[in-house]
């Protein structure tokens, strides 16, 4: 007797959708994530299929998020169909294994223009009191 298609397992399994995606791990106000393969339609705390990287978005002693990836299994996954979800396409495209995806480059727009005005409102500070002081020179000198 063959097992039913809910069940997860059988012809189904063999032929329903598959995502790759972050499933959160990690304790509370520390995340961490594992990239994983699972089935489209359950939650990110079901069993998954493979685990194929790591990420680490916390910032360590020297800056940097931490992403692994073992891309020879992320190939497989892509070239059998499975889909990805939009911040494993964006590390994945940081990575260099795919496109650089669009958000990635508005994030970095985004964070170009937020410093420009900072330092567009930092000058007028610094230069009227620059002048404050050689006014004050020009004084004293007198």
């Amino acid at each position: 007797m063959s097992l039913v298609p809910a069940s997860g397992i059988g012809r189904y399994w063999a032929r329903s959708a598959k995502i790759i995606r972050f499933a959160r791990h990690g304790c509370t106000n520390r995340p961490f994530f594992h990239i994983v393969v699972m089935e489209r339609r359950k939650c990110q705390y079901q069993p998954v299929i493979e685990q194929v990287g790591t990420y680490d978005p916390i910032p360590n002693e020297h800056n940097e998020k931490l992403v692994s990836f073992n891309f020879e299994r992320v190939r497989f996954w892509l070239g059998s169909g499975a889909h990805l979800s939009t911040p494993v396409a964006e590390l994945l495209g940081v990575s260099g294994l795919l496109p650089v995806h669009p958000r990635t480059y508005m994030a970095a727009w985004r964070q170009r223009q937020q410093e420009e005005t900072k330092l567009g409102e930092a000058e007028p500070l610094m230069s009227s009191g620059d002048t404050e002081s050689d006014v004050s020179g020009k004084e004293a000198h007198k």
